[in-house]
């Protein structure tokens, strides 16, 4: 007689929502519904970090579009790549999370290790490698075709030297970039590489040069690296580092630049063109919808253009040449109709040959094996077999100054 009570009233409640126009909230197989689900984040600095700000901008803009509570989420920064990264990752599946997020390539095996203990968690981690191999069912990779948008921007570039040429400010053989990275790792190399040739595919006698400062966050090292390039002749800036180093040396010294993950024109409102940036909304918004329908989350899941994952910032137009805007829309229109490939092989050459054929490293192990043929089809697919980068090409017209950090 209970059990015939009971449900008879979940029936009764059922009818009464229907009647009022609503539907129950749906449910995971957890039952994790969007009204109890919480959230965990995970990133390895804080809003002073470019890089990381742009992982929490994105947080805050997928939990306010999925109208989550300040009690369905927690926020964890400065969170080194070490065992404080488990025990941050453990924590917040002690505090109920459903799902943990962590934004750090160095994060990676410790949210594996998390992963591997609390089962009934979900835990996606960007830029990391393994998850397409590893084969929990708990553990997720992300990344976007980045590249992309640092080809646009490489366009932006591009035009603004063929400005200063035509202005007689530089001539073409001076048609120098400069570039600020962190690491020798493959996802510098594919940002730096497809930001040249996007310049390339305007201005075809520009070169490179690219500096390391062996840090993801170091100011004063980023500054100086700038400074050091524009003193060699770099006559346009951009970075894969995430401080204000770089542009704020550009501003100070009149030097055009590219930043990375978000304007910097309130700060460099002479020298700022363009920024791309991975936006990190789409990905979160859908693996926790995901979680909250019992819906299976990709192992490893590459934004693109279309899903809305790879931006561009708007132009500063009192900086950028006449006709960029043009030539951007042209070139995304043609990335996105697959009629134009980053990384055409008829597009650059190493010493001096056209590269028909690549093995890359794309299913991580511990000797670094190159088991994967990138190339086919007249170009390299990046992020098509896993969604972090892995093109490591050393293509001509770009000069590495020093090679020490890796």
């Amino acid at each position: 007689m209970k059990k015939f009570l009971a449900l008879l009233l979940a029936l009764v409640m059922v009818f009464a929502l229907a009647a009022c126009g609503e539907e129950p909230a749906p449910e995971g197989d957890d039952g994790v519904t969007k009204e109890n689900i919480k959230v965990g984040f995970i990133f390895l600095h804080d809003e002073n970090s470019t890089y990381d700000l742009n992982f929490i901008n994105g947080a805050k803009a997928a939990i306010e579009a999925l109208g989550l509570t300040e009690d369905q989420y927690e926020f964890r920064t400065n969170v080194p790549e070490n065992e404080e990264c488990y025990n941050a990752a453990a924590d917040l599946a002690d505090d109920g999370c459903n799902i943990i997020f962590a934004d750090s390539f160095g994060h990676e095996d410790y949210i594996i290790q998390a992963a591997q203990e609390f089962k009934d968690v979900q835990f996606c981690h960007s830029t990391g490698t393994k998850a397409h191999t590893l084969g929990l069912e708990n553990y997720h990779n992300t990344f976007a075709s980045i590249y992309e948008g640092r080809y646009l921007a490489g366009v932006v570039a591009g035009m603004k030297l063929n400005e200063m040429i035509a202005n007689g400010e530089i001539t073409e053989d001076e048609a120098k970039m400069g570039y600020v990275g962190a690491f020798t790792y493959a996802e510098v190399i594919s940002g730096y590489t497809s930001f040249y040739l996007g310049a390339k595919s305007v201005c075809p006698s520009v070169t490179m040069d690219v500096t390391f400062t062996g840090s993801w966050l170091d100011q004063a090292a980023e500054g100086e690296a700038a400074n050091n390039l524009i003193n060699g002749g770099c006559v346009l800036i951009s970075q894969h580092a995430d401080s204000m180093g770089a542009p704020t040396a550009c501003e100070n010294a009149g030097v055009p630049n590219v930043s990375y993950n978000g304007s910097t024109i309130d700060a460099c409102p002479n020298t700022y063109l363009v920024s791309s940036r991975i936006d990190w909304q789409p990905y979160y918004e859908y693996a926790i919808n995901c979680v909250i329908n019992g819906e299976a989350i990709d192992s490893d899941w590459t934004g693109t253009l279309a899903t809305g994952s790879v931006v561009l910032t708007e132009l500063n137009e009192a900086v950028v040449a006449e006709g960029t805007a043009e030539a951007v829309e042209e070139a995304k229109a043609a990335l996105e109709a697959g009629t134009l490939h980053v990384f055409d092989t008829s597009t650059f050459t190493v010493n001096g040959e056209t590269v028909e054929s690549y093995l890359a490293d794309v299913d991580t192990d511990e000797n670094n094996e190159k088991e994967t043929e990138a190339i086919s089809d007249g170009y390299f697919h990046e992020s098509e077999y896993r969604s972090a980068p892995y093109f490591d090409i050393q293509i001509d017209g770009i000069t590495l100054l020093d090679t020490n950090f890796g």
